[in-house]
């Protein structure tokens, strides 16, 4: 065991080992350091991360899991984000917290990790420190809430914010009934219950191979978490007696299997930086593109908000993850194998779906080809993004005058004005929010629709930019151009009235403009007055070291993986 070079160095009769073990006998049976497999609880619980908040449940039921197995269980309270509440953006910090768990697993005497995430960042830092220290791990998601109603109708977290927010700002509901709203809207523990980020993640954790088959979906309220997650910690000391790995499961075959799941359930566009992220750690070759030449075809199965009507609970009573993945087993890598040893695509046999209107057939997909589509062009040399499933089809080709704003502040101060000169047809393009120049990329690209059209029953229009969405969000948006503003890309050039031309089947995204034009241009003033400039601390650091948004946002010095080896050793 590796916490035998703690527990039991040189025979364990030896200073450090005696006081290793004298300040761990709180209560711990004395065979606790007999070889047994300690396993550590990484575990995002926080008041301050509503979705997460029940984890210390969840870590109960994993560690008697962990204890039944004949393991040591230690719970391990870790850096935790919650998407609802942290200042300016929750993203800011998810390569803050991946370095941080990384670096208490390396320093601590654990033989394995279950990882305990809910929360939109929550899973993907969890994922990626343990690909970089790459000790036995598996992943326990904590769950969607159940559905909450509003005068008989479910509402989607998130999504249904969007929607009703543009009727308060359309005249069509009441600052009033607004309000009365939200008190139903959360209805009980978990993370949001529509296919955004934090049900994407989990999926996709899953479809890595990464956590029990069958897990993920479960809702946080359901007594089968708690089952599944004492089953986790028996697997935890399974996994450390096999030496079985994050870089035995997450291949590039399991990469392949994450990017059909993402299409096939509709999954949050985040899920594309958070993968192209964790492949960085694992030196799997995942670049964007990959997204498109695997996804393209993949049919969407999962009617579910924001791309469709339906939520998590409904998903979970048709059958779940793995009788949808079942409808298109073939298109899945048959070598990626899971957690328990298994190949992944045996775990997608013999599972039925319950509810077709939930989960459509093959043959009847409720969007024929609904992969992640990547464009490029003058406007995005390395690639932008649009999840066609969210859009509106007739926006899918268009052409439009740019109406561009300088920073997320220039849009706020302007999208309200009644007289701001916009039409159906403007391309709203918003720049100066990617990973730099925010910092952090903040879910800030579906801009709001400008007050003057959505008083004219406008709902959805063209917007670019070099910002990230909200998974719960919709809309034919254009995101995570690359290179950004703040790094010099050709959005900084951009100006008002210059026209814009986007085609999604084409792949295409560009500006009009005349090249010697376009070359001899300067960015703009205001843009690059507005981009961060931090002085110090983390905000400093990242701002240094982030990369694009097409390399997953990751920190240059972070990409790789440093093993579970303590470099230095105390004496």
């Amino acid at each position: 065991m590796r916490s035998d070079a703690w527990y039991a160095e040189s025979g364990g009769n030896v200073r450090d080992a005696y006081i290793h073990r004298a300040w761990m006998r709180r209560g711990t049976p004395a065979d606790s350091f007999d070889g047994r497999p300690h396993i550590a609880i990484a575990n995002t619980a926080s008041d301050l991360t509503p979705c997460n908040a029940h984890l210390d449940e969840v870590a109960t039921a994993v560690k008697a899991g962990v204890w039944a197995a004949g393991g040591v269980p230690h719970n391990l309270p870790v850096m935790s984000l919650g998407e609802t509440l942290v200042r300016p953006t929750a993203m800011l910090w998810r390569n803050l917290a991946a370095m941080a768990i990384e670096e208490m697993l390396r320093a601590n005497p654990v033989d394995g990790v279950v990882l305990l995430g809910g929360c939109d960042k929550t899973i993907p830092a969890l994922l990626m420190a343990a690909a970089s220290v790459d000790l036995p791990a598996v992943v326990v998601p904590g769950g969607p809430m159940l559905t909450g109603t509003f005068r008989g109708q479910p509402l989607g977290c998130g999504t249904d914010v969007w929607r009703l927010s543009e009727e308060v700002r359309a005249g069509t509901l009441s600052a009033q009934e607004f309000t009365a709203s939200e008190s139903s809207m959360i209805r009980s523990k978990g993370h949001c219950n529509t296919m955004g980020t934090a049900s994407t993640m989990a999926c996709l954790a899953e479809a890595l191979g990464m956590t029990l088959p069958g897990f993920a979906g479960t809702p946080a309220a359901d007594a089968r978490l708690l089952a599944l997650s004492h089953e986790t910690g028996r697997l935890a000391v399974d996994l450390v007696h096999r030496d079985h790995r994050p870089s035995a499961v997450l291949t590039a075959e399991a990469f392949h299997n994450a990017v059909v799941t993402l299409a096939a359930v509709g999954g949050s566009t985040n899920g594309v930086v958070h993968l192209l992220a964790l492949a960085g750690r694992l030196g799997v070759p995942l670049d964007l593109d990959d997204f498109d030449r695997i996804g393209h075809e993949v049919p969407l199965l999962v009617d579910l908000q924001p791309s469709g009507r339906h939520l998590m609970d409904d998903f979970y009573r048709a059958g779940g993850l793995r009788a949808a993945l079942a409808e298109v087993a073939d298109l899945m890598a048959p070598g990626a194998v899971t957690v328990t040893g298994e190949r992944f695509v045996d775990t997608l046999a013999d599972q039925p779906v319950w509810d077709p209107d939930v989960i459509a057939p093959r043959d009847a997909p409720v969007v024929a080809a609904a992969g992640i589509a990547v464009l490029r062009g003058n406007l995005a040399p390395d690639g932008a993004i649009i999840k066609p499933a969210a859009a509106s089809p007739g926006l899918l080709v268009h052409r439009g005058p740019a109406l561009v704003f300088d920073s997320i502040e220039d849009a706020h101060a302007r999208l309200e004005d009644p007289e701001l000169d916009v039409t159906p047809d403007t391309v709203l393009v918003l720049r100066g929010c990617g990973p730099r120049g925010y910092p952090g990329m903040p879910e800030v690209g579906n801009l709001p629709i400008p007050r003057r059209l959505v008083e004219l029953g406008v709902r959805d229009m063209v917007r670019i930019s070099d910002a990230r969405m909200s998974g719960t969000a919709y809309g034919t948006v254009v995101l995570h151009v690359a290179p950004e503003s703040a790094a010099g890309g050709p959005l900084s050039r951009l100006r008002t009235g210059d026209v814009v031309a986007l085609d999604v089947p084409g792949r295409t995204l560009d500006a009009e403009v005349d090249p010697e034009v376009w070359a001899a241009r300067e960015p703009s003033p205001a843009s690059t007055a507005a981009h961060a400039r931090p002085v110090r601390g983390w905000e400093r650091l990242y701002v240094d070291h982030v990369l694009q948004a097409d390399r997953g946002a990751d920190l240059d010095f972070l990409v790789g993986r440093s093993g579970s080896e303590v470099s230095r050793e105390s004496h």
